[in-house]
Formats: C-alpha cells, sequence, structure tokens
C-alpha cells in the first residue's frame, strides 16, 4: 500500500509491505486515507515485511530497548504494540521505518485483546509519530475537541468518560464540523484534528473499551479556529446545568483532561525517546502553556451534564445568560 494521511496538522507518506497493516491503518482513518504516494510528506511511514531485528551493533544504549547515533534511533517493541521501529530524519522530514517482531507476551496479549492491541497499534505507526512531529512546530497534543455548534465553535475540554463524544455526535447529526473525537494539537490559536474514528455507545463499528464501539466521524475539518472554551464535567443532578468558568479553571481542566487520558498514556514516553535520540523536537510538549494561552484568550463556560440526555450543545450555548457571560 502506499497511501497518504493528513492528521494534527502533517502529512504523512505511508508505505507498506503487510496486507493485515494496510486494514488496521485504514480502518483508523475511515474515509480520510488517500491512496497513492504522498505529495511532500512531512513525515513518512514505512512498514516492512522484514523480520529481522535493526541492526544496532556500534550504536550507543540510549535507555532500555533503545539506542542511538548520528540523530537515528531504534526502540524494540515501543508501547508494547509488536513494531520496532528505526527512526531517521533526512532533510528535517523524520522516516519511520517499522518491523513486525513481537516479543511472546506481546504476541499473546494482541491475541487476547484484540481491541487494546488495535488501538496500540494505530497509535504507534500513525497517530504518535504525528503528535511528536507536531510538536517541532510548537503545537502541543490535547484531549480536547473543537466543533461549530450553531454559531459557536467551542473548544469542549475534560475528562475521558463524561460525555464529550455523544455531544459532539448530536452536533454532528445536526450538520456541525469537527476536527475529531478526543485528542488534537493546539498552538493557543488553532486545533488540528487526531484522525481516528467516534467512540461512542451505540457505534457499529469495532468494539472498544467501556461499551463503546467505533463509528465514523463525518464532517470532519482539518482544522478549526475555537472561540469560548467548553469544560464539560458529569454532575449529578437530572437536567445539565451551564456555569461560569475562569480562566485558570479552563486551563486546568485543558492540562488535567490531557494527562488523565488513556489514549495519551504512552506518548510522553514515545516523544521523549526520539526526541533524546534524535535531538529534534521537545522532550515534552508545551502542554500546560498551550492551555493557558487559550484559556487566556477565550471566553469560557462549564457544562455540567445531568443524568438524563439534555439538549444538545448549539442550543444550551445560545442561551441569553450564557451569550452575557461570553461577552463579559
Amino acid at each position: 500500500m502506499r497511501a497518504s494521511l493528513v492528521t494534527a496538522g502533517e502529512r504523512l507518506g505511508i508505505e507498506s509491505d503487510l496486507s493485515w497493516v494496510d486494514d488496521l491503518i485504514e480502518e483508523s482513518a475511515p474515509g480520510e486515507l488517500r491512496r497513492g504516494d504522498a505529495e511532500n510528506p512531512s513525515i513518512r511511514v514505512s512498514v516492512e515485511s522484514d523480520r529481522r531485528a535493526f541492526d544496532v551493533r556500534g550504536w550507543a544504549v540510549l535507555t532500555r530497548g533503545a539506542w542511538h547515533r548520528a540523530g537515528q534511533v531504534v526502540l524494540r517493541d515501543p508501547c508494547t504494540a509488536g513494531f520496532d521501529l528505526l527512526v531517521t530524519i533526512d532533510d528535517g522530514c523524520p522516516s519511520l521505518t517499522f518491523r513486525w517482531r513481537p516479543p511472546r507476551r506481546t504476541r499473546a496479549a494482541a491475541w487476547a485483546l484484540r481491541s487494546r492491541f488495535h488501538l496500540l497499534a494505530r497509535a504507534v505507526l500513525v497517530q504518535f509519530p504525528a503528535l511528536w512531529w507536531a510538536g517541532t512546530r510548537g503545537r502541543a497534543p490535547l484531549h480536547a475537541s473543537a466543533c461549530t455548534a450553531g454559531g459557536a465553535t467551542p473548544l469542549l475540554a475534560g475528562p475521558g468518560g463524561v460525555g464529550k463524544s455523544t455531544l459532539l455526535k448530536w452536533e454532528l447529526d445536526r450538520g456541525g464540523r469537527s476536527v475529531g473525537d478526543n485528542v488534537c494539537v493546539g498552538d493557543g490559536t488553532t486545533v488540528w484534528g487526531l484522525v481516528e474514528p467516534l467512540r461512542i455507545e451505540g457505534g457499529s463499528g469495532r468494539h472498544m473499551p467501556h461499551g463503546r464501539r467505533e463509528a465514523p466521524l463525518d464532517g470532519r475539518e482539518p482544522a478549526q479556529v475555537p472561540d469560548r472554551i467548553v469544560v464539560v464535567r458529569r454532575g449529578i443532578r437530572d437536567q445539565p446545568e451551564l456555569r461560569r468558568c475562569d480562566a485558570a479553571a479552563a486551563a486546568r481542566w485543558l492540562v488535567a483532561g490531557t494527562y488523565m487520558a488513556g489514549e495519551l498514556r504512552r506518548f510522553w514516553s514515545f516523544a521523549a525517546t526520539l526526541s533524546a535520540g534524535t535531538g529534534v523536537g521537545p522532550p515534552h510538549p508545551p502542554v500546560a502553556e498551550t492551555a493557558s494561552i487559550f484559556a487566556a484568550r477565550l471566553p469560557s463556560v462549564e457544562l455540567v451534564l445531568g443524568k438524563r440526555p439534555g439538549a444538545p450543545l448549539s442550543e444550551l450555548l445560545q442561551t441569553s445568560e450564557t451569550e452575557e457571560w461570553i461577552r463579559t
């Protein structure tokens, strides 16, 4: 397979010699993968059929399971996804070469926990490389999403499992647009979405953890400029409630939700190892700084969801009281 994918603001050029990996990548980006050679990719990803270990004789040990030399780094089974990885940067463009070489324990886990394996493999092959390279442009990963909701473009913040994906799906069903489901990268002004399926209750695709299933995300846009922050939390009342939210609280929820997110738990080590081994990019992206910039620039409200399904986000944000909070 030869294909390209625009995700997290990066253009990936993808080549794969393994048909089952082709299917896995296709499944991770429904409707977004473009077959054929990529034009001017910012990242090159190659999956080889070769099963031999990368030769690291004469290379320096970077850390357990990683070696480096002259701007190159080799990782053995990063994130326990079953692939070894060689990273080389040529003329400012990183090339990531993968070989399927799972240790026995990783192979057993891949067979026993299929949904977990699919999530890990997608992350290592496509998502984490894009997030890492976005960091070289001053963009930080956030567990958040932007969407259109009526005349607003909210940045939805908050921890996983509170209902952000459900709110997003309701807006998409009403003709809204979004950069993605759970993860994006931002620079304090713009957010670029990470391409992945929606994971919601009632989906028709692959079974995922927490009783959810995958569904295609229709109405995707590669980037949006949010005009407000909506911090989403779960409450104990029957109906949803909107409250004022100051900048410090909004920034705190953006940062806390990002570090609480299971989708990013393995990313921090992955990015730090590539940064240390190649000498390129921040060892840790500016998550807190980016969240503070967004919170200082944008008005914020807090949406406390109730026990029962409430009104769509676009209707909640159009109340006169909410509009007054946004203006002031």
